[in-house]
């Protein structure tokens, strides 16, 4: 891989508008130390030193793209409560629009808080709702991707699915029909739930866990380059996907193009919290298909980052300097 194809890419991230379509939360962080057991139960007392709150899920994807260089408005519900209105407050103090973002009288806004100790998590408990919203509300969620993508000259759009109840079939259906209309690539970063839903999407990105239980596959073993190319020919034959790009954690990622296929290997990091990583490997990928870029490239740079993000403790977007030096460094080796 040449010099010249990395900073094309790294300049065109500047002019890059994504839509990104998904569940958004809360990452809610108490750090701190634990030197006793609680004497109330056999649990570990943590002496809180630190708290800090991120917009996560969705949110983190926008985020990345944002700290590319790029663009992002987020497309998401809230619920009527404080933890929505904190979720507005860290997106305005993060610069990301928040026109996409609409509030629900119904429904809780999803948060996650860890309970860390000397960079162990000990607990995480959830807040949230996962029921599937319903078709009105489905439907002014629609009227608002109408508007963005009519009014903000958008690029690219992004699902990015936590199985937390915003996306639906009807949902997928119309904004990839909308999407194929206007000539905008779509990527899907999907769950489990509405795995076989994505059709006729350009990009989809399962990780290896989620590919194992869609396709119920029987892997016990590192996969093989012949068990994936099998998997893509099932996915393409049954949803009509342009591409896949799977990644395979501490086995690197899948590409397949319909017409070229790899796996790339992991690079050697110092793992810190894999959390979030997918969250980067989708805005970066999804960012380099909108410029119009080869998915050999798309798959080498997007895991390239993904493993950035893990050397860092918590759910942080890229330090897009950090990637390109990166990249300058393996990539063009």
């Amino acid at each position: 891989m040449n010099k010249h194809l990395i900073e094309r890419a790294f300049d065109g991230f500047k002019k890059v508008n994504a839509l990104v379509i998904g569940d958004v939360m809360i990452d809610a962080y108490y750090r701190g130390t634990t030197d006793r057991i609680s004497p109330e139960a056999p649990v570990p007392v943590v002496s809180v030193t630190h708290r800090e709150s991120r917009p996560g899920g969705a949110a983190n994807v926008a985020k990345n793209i944002a700290s590319m260089g790029g663009t992002a408005y987020l497309c998401s519900f809230i619920g009527h409560d404080e933890t929505g209105k904190q979720f507005t407050r860290l997106l305005e103090e993060d610069h990301l629009s928040t026109a996409g973002i609409l509030t629900l009288e119904n429904r809780t806004t999803t948060s996650k808080t860890r309970i860390i100790s000397r960079q162990q998590q000990l607990l995480r408990v959830d807040e949230e709702i996962t029921e599937p919203v319903k078709l009105p509300e489905t439907k002014q969620l629609l009227a608002v991707v109408y508007d963005l993508i009519k009014t903000k000259n958008i690029d690219l759009v992004i699902f990015e699915d936590y199985d937390k109840g915003l996306i639906t079939q009807p949902l997928i259906s119309e904004v990839v029909r909308l999407c194929s209309k206007k000539n905008i690539p779509v990527s899907a970063d999907p769950k489990k739930e509405h795995f076989w839903s994505y059709r006729g999407v350009t990009l989809f990105k399962p990780n290896l866990k989620e590919l194992v239980d869609g396709l119920q596959l029987n892997l016990k073993t590192q996969p093989s380059k012949a068990h994936l190319d099998e998997a893509f020919e099932k996915l393409q034959r049954e949803m009509q996907i342009k591409s896949a790009l799977i990644t395979l954690s501490e086995y690197g990622a899948y590409f397949n193009s319909g017409k070229q296929s790899q796996i790339i290997p992991a690079h050697v990091r110092k793992i810190a919290d894999v959390s979030g990583a997918g969250d980067t490997v989708i805005a970066v990928a999804s960012m380099c298909l909108a410029l119009g870029f080869e998915l050999d490239f798309i798959a080498a740079l997007s895991n390239l980052a993904g493993g950035l993000v893990c050397e860092e403790s918590g759910v942080i977007p890229i330090n897009p300097d950090t990637l390109h030096n990166e990249a300058l460094h393996v990539l063009t080796g």
